[in-house]
């Protein structure tokens, strides 16, 4: 049986679709960042997934972080964007293709996510379309060179599927050490100043670790996170797998890009480290 490549659905917009191009600007966008002591080990990361010309310098912030270093497999987290169903999809196996190349699915992870969890199943159409995972896979490929992986895309985000996917994902991890990459922009189509607003709850929520207050607020409109989900169980899941800090890195807007600071959507990079 041939195993399914996720082929790519947004390269050449949202990104370059040549290898040079693309691998060329993602390196631009780490040489931005200003490299720094950093101790302890990266176990979770929040990053943005607009297309590089919004939100590809803040994403940089935190790739930079892992640029070099090595994990046993990561599992990347998104909300389904395209695709209504319930639950959470998981590839299970095959491979997600960029222009810099194949990257394959750790499939003994991704079995015992899948086993763990009812509310898990591989719903491979939820991910055909989805850049909420793809936007982050070239970052990964600069950042970390070869590497396997388990997508998510998360159909439902209340508590208790951010609960149940983060206590499968803790399962499965066992002693592998594991990179957790949360997808998630913040506020949509507000004035620069409402977004700001808006956008400092998320990040205070971020800074304390709070995945419960996070997803209580954006229940009642108090925020927004179009991945809110993913962001909460990348918290959860990093903080029972050892992390004891929370760093917002970067925080922007389409604003500050376009100079339109009419209509924005927020960006944020953060991480969660031992």
């Amino acid at each position: 049986m041939i195993k399914p490549i996720r082929k790519p659905a947004i390269a050449g917009s949202w990104y370059p679709d040549d290898p040079e191009m693309l691998r060329k600007e993602i390196r631009g966008f780490l040489g931005r960042v200003e490299r720094r002591s950093f101790e302890g080990r990266v176990i979770g990361l929040i990053a943005p997934h607009a297309g590089y010309k919004y939100s590809g310098q803040v994403a940089a912030y935190g790739y930079k972080l892992i640029e070099g270093k090595s994990y046993d497999a990561v599992i990347v987290i998104g909300p389904s964007h395209r695709y209504p169903f319930r639950g959470v999809s998981i590839y299970e196996d095959g491979a997600y293709e960029t222009p810099l190349g194949v990257v394959p699915i750790d499939k003994d992870l991704a079995a015992k996510i899948l086993e763990k969890s009812k509310r898990i199943s591989p719903v491979l159409i939820a991910h055909q379309q989805e850049h909420s995972l793809e936007i982050q896979i070239p970052f990964l490929q600069v950042a970390l060179g070869n590497f396997s992986f388990v997508p998510l895309v998360m159909g439902d985000q209340d508590e208790a599927t951010c609960e149940d996917l983060a206590a499968a994902i803790i399962g499965a991890a066992g002693d592998r050490q594991v990179l957790i990459v949360g997808s998630s922009d913040l506020s949509h189509f507000h004035s620069y100043n409402k977004a700001v607003a808006m956008d400092g709850i998320v990040l205070d929520h971020i800074r304390k670790m709070d995945a419960q207050s996070l997803l209580r607020d954006l229940s009642q409109d108090l925020c927004e996170a179009c991945g809110g989900g993913p962001a909460a169980v990348t918290m959860i899941a990093s903080r029972r797998l050892g992390a004891d800090g929370a760093e917002v890195l970067k925080y922007a807007n389409s604003g500050d890009v376009t100079g339109d600071r009419g209509s924005v959507v927020g960006y944020a990079s953060a991480v969660f480290n031992t």
